[in-house]
């Protein structure tokens, strides 16, 4: 007796129910699968975080990279090596401008976050809402008990912040030296995992790769740009109002815009409590107006003008990607989780046969020099990265 039609009659169990145990395991194996990749992620974070920023810091140079080749006649190696030493010197001239001032003002900031939560509870109690003062004092004394309890555990975090420091210091060399190479062999890199693929199914994801690279790409400079705006709208605003710290504030809007949805609120709070406690709820409400502005044309005119079709997600996606990505790894997984999804989605829509970028082309010629420069063929010479690609 054949088994497992739907229409089979005499069969002890059910058809729905036999389907229903096959797709169960099924879904049970996928889970497993995502489990514990999600697990390995989150133990080897010391890994593969250098590679991803190395990997963002390679879409955001290639471009430098490919003029200092093209138009200075620059080697590919000195041509790299000239934007990873000018990436240094940039960040290093900020940081020796604003990073004194900034180091500072995160100090006052939080000083005057905690003094404006505490007029915030005071305006509770105070105010229209009649909360009891005493309750609200009664959280604030458990917490502070918990706080105390836990103390054992504070300080053995602060005694491994060192390794921590450690551990940054490390991956930040590491990306760098990563960047170097991604920048001066990062297509041959490509071609040597191409090539691990079957022979049929190479040219798909060739053509899949350049184009989940361009997705990467325009997300990236996209959310820079993004940020630095939302960093500028809020920080003039604060100080238009005349309030302290108005650059920490700004520095933290531009770090926090990086996480969807939930650095844009953190960020908000923060400014809204210090234009509380420094000018009071007036002050506050205007600056609660500020932002929320700032935020609403970042979401309705910013990000669609910008980012367009090449990494249109829907805000549940992008949601569920932070969750997803904060659960893996932290901040750094709700850092990394939206560029990860856009490019994830465009590569799987064009192995599916949906190509967003259709004004790429193909280029199997370009792969088939790369392969052949790969194994050494005489006279094998890398083609040269289409505009396209970098613009």
């Amino acid at each position: 007796m054949s088994g497992g039609l739907p229409g089979e009659t005499g069969h002890p169990v059910p058809a729905s129910v036999r389907a229903a145990a096959a797709w169960s395991w099924r879904v049970l194996l996928i889970l497993g699968v995502i489990g514990v990749v999600v697990l390995l992620l989150a133990v080897s974070k010391v890994l593969w975080v250098p590679v991803v920023v190395a990997l963002l810091l390679t879409v955001l140079l290639t471009p430098l990279v490919n003029a200092l080749q093209q138009r200075l006649r620059f080697p590919r190696g000195a041509a790299a090596a000239t934007a990873v030493v000018l990436l240094l010197v940039v960040v290093a001239g900020l940081v020796t401008v604003a990073g004194r001032q900034i180091i500072d003002g995160f100090e006052d900031l939080w000083s005057q976050t905690q003094a404006g939560f505490t007029e915030l509870l005071d305006s509770l109690a105070d105010g229209p809402l009649q909360l009891d003062r005493e309750e609200l004092d009664g959280y604030l004394t458990q917490a502070g008990d918990q706080l105390r309890a836990n103390g054992s555990t504070l300080v053995s975090g602060a005694v491994s912040a060192t390794v921590t420091v450690g551990h940054v210091l490390a991956g930040a060399l590491v990306a760098l030296f990563t960047t170097l190479f991604f920048l001066k062999d990062g297509a041959l890199i490509w071609a040597w995992l191409v090539r691990l693929v079957p022979a049929p199914s190479r040219l798909r994801v060739h053509e899949a790769g350049r184009r989940g690279l361009v997705t990467l790409a325009a997300f990236t400079r996209t959310q820079i740009l993004v940020a630095l705006i939302d960093a500028v709208g809020i920080g003039l605003g604060a100080l238009i109002l005349g309030l302290p710290l108005a650059v920490p504030l700004a520095v933290l809007v531009f770090l926090a815009s990086f996480i969807p949805f939930v650095g844009a609120i953190a960020t908000g709070a923060i400014a809204v409590l210090v234009a509380l406690v420094d000018q009071g709820p007036t002050t506050a409400l205007i600056m609660l107006a500020i932002v929320l502005a700032v935020q609403q044309i970042e979401s309705h005119v910013l990000q669609p003008l910008l980012l367009g079709h090449a990494v249109s997600l829907h805000p549940v996606a992008v949601l569920l990607s932070v969750t997803a990505g904060s659960l893996a790894a932290g901040i750094v997984g709700a850092l990394f989780a939206v560029p990860f999804v856009a490019t994830l989605n465009t590569v799987v829509l064009h192995l599916h046969g949906r190509d967003k970028f259709p004004q790429l082309g193909t280029d199997p010629e370009g792969l088939h020099r790369w392969l052949r420069h790969l194994d050494g063929e005489p006279g094998a010479t890398p083609p040269v990265v289409s505009e396209e690609e970098t613009e």
